[in-house]
């Protein structure tokens, strides 16, 4: 484009960050026959969104409608405010973004799948907090359809990878893990092979979660006319009167000023990848537990600090636990590659228990991964707990993945060489491997066992709500979160506090408009994604908790600059609608 009114080039949308909601408004922004530019810092396309499970978290969706489920507006504000309401001191989160939220989730949806992107609902994923009012057991989760990526041509390889590098869906994925204990298990594992070796022979490339979201959300952005840029770092902002008007990009070693008629959306991550920030805002976690991408540096929710924007919940993150082998540390940059490391979905499964350096159990190890890491951070407080200890026996290693080695199989030397795992004959023995206290071990162990036999965790609860349940073993019994920690050898395993994005930033308001301090927005500033304060608060609800409102307020915000004919001196006050 040509220069004009002193900038090199002018869009009527700038997008900072090519993430989960950049395309999302990029879409809406060229339905509404608006130019668009999205300039993404690094050489690949998607962010953390494309490496991710790819779920979004959307109450009151087309597909739970199609397939019977029941939800309403009502009953999913019942549930916002049972979870994220209950937040505090989190700016993020007011009851008029949570309704905002609930409106526009939903028809966000609508208008990708008249876009043309494929989307389903995975049929059981339940919300994290199902037995609090307004939950729901078959849950609110939307995810894409598996893609083929060669259909993106050259632009395959700007697709930013998936951790997992299987041809299967994410919920055919919940169930590879079943090949030694059902026809169903054995079965998804031959469709998933089969499906791999005709790819193969007809040249198809599939990608599954994260990336099969984004690649699909890529060929409607191209196809629709979204001008999408790499390697186009944005520096800072071009304020003029107090209202944002463009962006500076620095190209080929020059500054170039690139003009925004109608305003920028900033969706450029947090700050997992930069240590000097997470130490002053979330202590004791580490960038080498990270799975964000390298873009994930923060340093764009610092210019926007710079322009006086109002930040909440920066000491809160999308925790993630984490039991991390050797060398497999986030050392480059990259980030985690999560088929490889232990987490949730393992920690929770019968056999096993989290204990800290006392021996101590001090949770349910089932639940939400983001409450989990939340738990052990304030445990560290008191009791040494960063690391905590993963204990399992011998029925576990039998049945169960770890650290992605299947059930059954010998573990590598190197892991009980650099003390990552440890292995003893008896828990005592193994207590004192690992410095814990072996009176604290055993007491734990004989109380869990025994509430184990029973079925019930009197303790913490596990296994009482559906999600513990879906999260354990189905096949298991009589819980299916719950088993006996009792036959040797037995083995301890190191725990951190990990995550798979930070969950504060700038302070939005219920039109995706970033706010000052009391509460008057900056004329022609948008930001979605990790860079703002979390419209759930300081709780996840439900599998797609970042990745949904990601792709919302990128649509909200898109919405709302097409539709302002002049948002100049568009201040409201706080909580004032303005559409």
């Amino acid at each position: 484009m040509a220069a004009v009114n002193g900038m090199d080039e002018e869009f009527d949308f700038v997008v900072v960050g090519s993430g989960g909601g950049s395309m999302c408004a990029g879409l809406f922004m060229r339905s509404a026959d608006k130019s668009v530019v999205i300039l993404e810092k690094t050489d690949m396309v998607g962010g953390t969104t494309a490496r991710s499970g790819g779920v979004m978290w959307i109450p009151n969706n087309r597909f739970m409608a199609e397939d019977g489920v029941e939800d309403s507006f009502q009953k999913s504000m019942t549930y916002m405010d049972a979870t994220a309401g209950q937040s505090v001191d989190a700016p993020g989160t007011s009851p008029e973004r949570r309704r905002a939220y609930v409106t526009e989730g939903p028809a966000m949806v609508d208008f990708l799948v008249k876009q043309g992107v494929r989307l389903r609902r995975i049929k059981e994923y339940p919300d994290y907090y199902d037995d609090r009012a307004g939950g729901s057991v078959p849950g609110r989760t939307v995810v894409a359809e598996l893609f083929n990526a060669s259909e993106l041509g050259e632009w395959r390889k700007k697709l930013r990878p998936n951790f997992l590098q299987l041809p299967g869906s994410l919920d055919e994925f919940f169930f590879l893990g079943d090949y030694n204990k059902s026809w169903k298990g054995k079965y998804t594992v031959f469709k998933v092979g089969l499906r791999g070796a005709l790819a193969k022979l007809t040249g198809k490339n599939w990608v599954t979660a994260g990336a099969a979201l984004q690649g699909r959300m890529l060929q409607q952005a191209l196809k629709k006319g979204v001008d999408i840029r790499l390697n186009s770092g944005v520096k800072s902002f071009i304020v003029e009167d107090g209202a944002v008007k463009g962006v500076v990009v620095n190209r080929d070693g020059r500054d170039v000023r690139i003009g925004a008629k109608l305003g920028v959306l900033v969706n450029a991550g947090g700050f997992a990848q930069n240590q000097e920030m997470r130490d002053k805002y979330i202590p004791g976690t580490s960038t080498e537990w990270t799975a964000t991408t390298p873009g994930d540096t923060g340093e764009m929710l610092r210019e926007l600090m710079s322009l006086g924007a109002w930040t909440g919940q920066l000491n809160e993150m999308v925790g993630n636990q984490m039991a991390i082998p050797p060398g497999r540390e986030n050392k480059n940059g990259n980030g985690l590659e999560l088929s490889t490391v232990s987490g949730q979905m393992d920690i929770a499964n019968p056999h096993s228990i989290l204990v800290d350096k006392s021996g101590v159990r001090y949770m349910n190890e089932g639940g939400s991964y983001m409450e989990f890491c939340q738990n052990m951070l304030k445990r560290n407080e008191t009791v040494p707990a960063v690391p905590s200890y993963w204990i399992v026996d011998e029925q576990f290693m039998k049945t169960y993945m770890f650290c992605g080695t299947f059930a059954g199989t010998a573990k590598p030397q190197e892991w009980y060489d650099k003390g990552f795992l440890r292995k003893a004959d008896t828990l005592e023995e193994l207590a004192k491997l690992c410095g814990i206290d072996p009176a604290g071990l055993t007491a734990t162990v004989d109380t869990f066992n025994a509430d184990a036999r029973a079925g019930q965790d009197k303790v913490f609860h596990r296994g009482d709500r559906a999600y513990d349940k879906w999260l354990g073993d189905r096949h298991h019994r009589p819980s299916q979160a719950l088993g006996t920690i009792e036959k040797g050898p037995f083995y301890a395993c190191l725990v951190v506090p990990g995550d798979v994005g930070t969950y504060g930033g700038v302070v939005t308001d219920e039109n995706a408009r970033v706010l000052r301090p009391d509460g008057s927005p900056i004329t022609g500033l948008y930001a979605t994604g990790t860079t703002t304060a979390s419209v759930m608060g300081r709780i996840y609800p439900g599998a797609g908790a970042s990745v949904g409102p990601s792709f919302t307020w990128g649509y909200v915000a898109a919405k709302h600059a097409a539709n302002a004919q002049n948002w100049a001196g568009a201040a409201t006050p706080p909580g004032g609608a303005r559409s």
